[in-house]
């Protein structure tokens, strides 16, 4: 995310007055993101086929960069259906590289490929059921006041990044499988005054 904006890193009005986590202040891209899809529930095999894939992308730069790459990323990747990509070939992974509208990363592409080829073999709805049954239990968990309170990796994540590397999925470490938790819902890392705590509709 990006870098805390000020008052250690507590919940801040937006330009509206709304409070919001502070690392969504930076862009409207950021602000319209954090409002309609972090933290909100993801489900369905190719939605978080996606999402992880994105993840996986972002490691080593910031979440910006990819989010405005999207387009770009559903357009190159056939919308990240599963089934599509697993039957990419060697033409679509030399088109891959050469997309300036992606992250031309060449051992992040080779392993979302890697990964649409193990995920074709699962049975549908697999790596949804795999993904949530990591989901801690929300009761009793400590509401993050701070973005100091906010883990990078946890328990839970360690364990959901070991389930996926025992599948044969690449690029899923534990700090990858925490912010795939965070964005997807499986936690709620909103912070205390943010507006979009607990709305995980």
């Amino acid at each position: 995310m990006s870098e805390t904006p000020a008052v250690e890193g507590a919940a801040l009005p937006g330009a509206d007055g709304v409070p919001r986590c502070p690392w969504a202040l930076s862009t409207p891209d950021y602000v319209t993101y954090h409002d309609e899809e972090w933290g909100r529930p993801v489900h369905g095999d190719d939605a978080l086929f996606e999402r992880l894939s994105l993840e996986a992308f972002q490691s080593g730069l910031s979440w910006i960069t990819i989010l405005r790459r999207r387009p770009g990323f559903r357009a190159a990747f056939a919308d990240f259906k599963i089934a599509t990509v697993a039957e990419f070939t060697d033409e679509d992974r030399v088109r891959l590289l050469a997309d300036p509208g992606i992250i031309r990363n060449r051992a992040k592409v080779d392993a979302t490929l890697a990964n649409a080829r193990e995920l074709a073999g699962w049975t549908p709805g697999d790596l949804d059921a795999l993904i949530w049954s990591h989901a801690p239990d929300a009761v009793g968990r400590p509401v993050p006041v701070t973005l100091g309170d906010v883990a990078a990796v946890t328990p839970e994540s360690t364990a959901l990044s070991k389930a996926l590397k025992k599948r044969g999925l690449r690029f899923v470490g534990p700090t990858t499988a925490y912010a795939l938790m965070q964005a997807c819902g499986l936690v709620d890392d909103h912070l205390a005054g943010c507006a979009a705590r607990g709305a995980r509709a």
